[in-house]
């Protein structure tokens, strides 16, 4: 099977890890990739982007990117993907390798590995197959944006650009071999409490502080077990209050406290318990915490579901083909659940059960993230061989 080199696809990867492309800020990945696809070959007309940017934010840049061929051989069509955008602390990363590893010469800088790895391992096999000219079954790739936001590229993915793929893997993770089957739900909650603002020094009983409150209801969540991981019984999920604003000075009372929350689960009645758990602490602080005239603050909490958990059989056609690829280059199957989110979600909600697979991230998220090159090598073979099954082998 005439795939890119090793040397030529660590090349490409280091490309496109330098390149900044956060949520919403994914255009000079888009055009990066576009390129190298049109000069090996790809007709134009097979590169379509759609207007998912438009229903994500006005802030956002471009919309999913999907490269379509027509099959050589007869088959189910088979759709590839990635997600482009990276987190925030990635931005501004420089590469570099060390021995089989990619790490961020920035001490304070994340490597972006997720999902850069993936997108790598997609045009490298897209790329391979249009230069060599390599039999294969109709082929989508699906390169998405602002996944790390919420999954909203795949959520908002205009179906129709993608040809009806039967088949769907999602290159996402650590081990090339480890089989992602499904992963958790997640809902995410805005509250925003309004206390009444008075003088800190000279009459802080006449006002209520809406940080007060913020902090009794996180209290209450804590002490009660509701934040963090979470363990009733037979039943598990997590939540965390992750982000915190409010007060102007530390002479006013804080009277405005805005707060954005998670919950999840992998069973949906459960993470729906743990949404309510959420709600009835924020009220009830909210009574807790009076002026001496009576009045207390008001809480308003307003949510979505970011993504629903999903779990797939391992005789599902699409993980029957994974596992086939894993083993023809020499690997052991493992299969696992994913307690975050991924693009295969809401693929899978969409109607294409989506199977995922690693290209060799490591601690992602953080400035210690690095990528196991070797493991990058290995997906790429997974891919080709995912790729160019025709079934006569």
């Amino acid at each position: 099977m005439n795939g890119m080199s090793d040397k030529l696809a660590t090349e490409l990867l280091t490309k496109l890890l330098a390149i900044p492309g956060p949520s919403g800020r994914e255009g000079q990945v888009v055009e990066f990739i576009r390129q190298q696809l049109l000069a090996a070959g790809a007709p134009a007309k097979a590169l379509q982007s759609d207007q998912a940017h438009r229903r994500i934010s006005p802030d956002c840049e471009v919309g999913n990117l999907v490269l379509r061929l027509p099959g050589t051989v007869r088959g189910p069509r088979r759709m590839l993907v990635a997600h482009m955008d990276t987190v925030p602390i990635c931005e501004g990363c420089r590469p570099v390798r060390r021995g089989k590893r990619i790490t961020s010469a920035d001490a304070d800088t994340g490597l972006g590995g997720d999902d850069r790895a993936g997108v790598a391992v997609l045009l490298s096999t897209a790329i391979a197959i249009l230069k060599n000219k390599l039999p294969h079954p109709p082929l989508t790739f699906l390169w998405t944006v602002h996944e790390e936001g919420g999954l909203h590229g795949a959520k908002n993915v205009r179906l129709g650009l993608l040809g009806k793929p039967k088949l769907a893997f999602n290159f996402d993770g650590s081990d090339p071999n480890r089989l992602t089957l499904g992963a958790t739900g997640g809902y995410r909650l805005n509250i925003e409490i309004r206390g009444i603002a008075s003088h800190a020094g000279g009459h802080p009983e006449q006002g209520v502080s809406a940080i007060a409150i913020a902090a009794l209801a996180t209290t209450d969540l804590v002490n009660n077990g509701w934040h963090g991981l979470i363990e009733k019984g037979r039943q598990c999920g997590t939540s965390n209050i992750g982000t915190i604003t409010g007060g102007v000075a530390t002479n006013v009372v804080a009277d405005l406290v805005r707060i954005r929350a998670e919950a999840r689960s992998h069973q949906p009645k459960f993470r729906e318990r743990i949404v309510r758990e959420i709600e009835k602490a924020f009220y009830k602080a909210a009574k807790q915490v009076r002026s001496t005239d009576g009045r207390c603050g008001q809480v308003t909490i307003s949510g979505q579901l970011d993504y629903e958990a999903f779990r797939m059989k391992q005789d599902e056609p699409s993980v029957l083909a994974a596992a086939a690829a894993v083993e023809s280059v020499g690997q052991s199957v493992e299969y696992t659940i994913a307690n975050g989110g991924l693009d295969a979600n809401w693929l899978t909600a969409r109607g294409i059960p989506t199977v995922s697979l690693g290209c060799g991230q490591h601690d992602i998220h953080t400035v210690d993230e690095w990528l196991d090159l070797d493991q990058f090598q290995i997906a790429r073979k997974i891919a080709l061989q995912i790729a160019t099954e025709t079934g006569s082998r």
